[in-house]
């Protein structure tokens, strides 16, 4: 399950804003909540390692829009999507962006996020399918790849 910006904010345990806590269906252990000060808002790229036992050459960059005025707290054990190379990510002050357990994945980039990310949308797919990446037919992404490249430059990257 993929959630994005509010959807993200709704697979965790709440949202707060004000005196108001509007509850979530608790699929992440996170919680978010609306602080004075400005919305956090800008292109964004983070560094993700989705394969758990991958070495470092295997990080990839996700990259995109965020737009959000939540600031979301991990809990203890919750897993970060990524690590924040440009951009506010979750909180504007962690370092850390979206959250990430077994199927779950939640994130602020929007912006949108599978065109502009298609090995992303691909490793989503093939784990919906429960086979290796490898298993799906290569499609001709040249697009995709630019888009990529693209929304990484905006974010400020030179490149992934």
């Amino acid at each position: 399950m993929l959630g994005v910006c509010g959807g993200y904010q709704l697979l965790g345990h709440s949202y707060t804003l004000g005196s108001e806590e509007i509850p979530g269906v608790g699929l992440l252990d996170v919680r978010t909540v609306r602080e004075d000060g400005p919305r956090l808002i800008g292109n964004v790229a983070i560094e993700v390692e989705l394969n758990d036992r991958a070495p470092a050459a295997e990080r990839r960059v996700l990259a995109g829009f965020e737009n959000h005025g939540g600031r979301t707290h991990l809990g203890p054990g919750q897993a970060a999507l990524g690590r924040v190379l440009k951009g506010h990510g979750n909180d504007g002050r962690s370092g850390v962006e979206g959250a990430r357990s077994a199927a779950t994945i939640g994130t602020y980039l929007h912006g949108p996020l599978l065109p502009k990310n298609a090995w992303f949308a691909d490793w989503l797919i093939a784990r919906a399918l429960g086979v290796e990446e490898r298993a799906l037919a290569p499609l001709e992404d040249t697009l995709e790849r630019e888009a990529h490249l693209s929304a990484c430059r905006a974010a400020g990257l030179a490149g992934p």
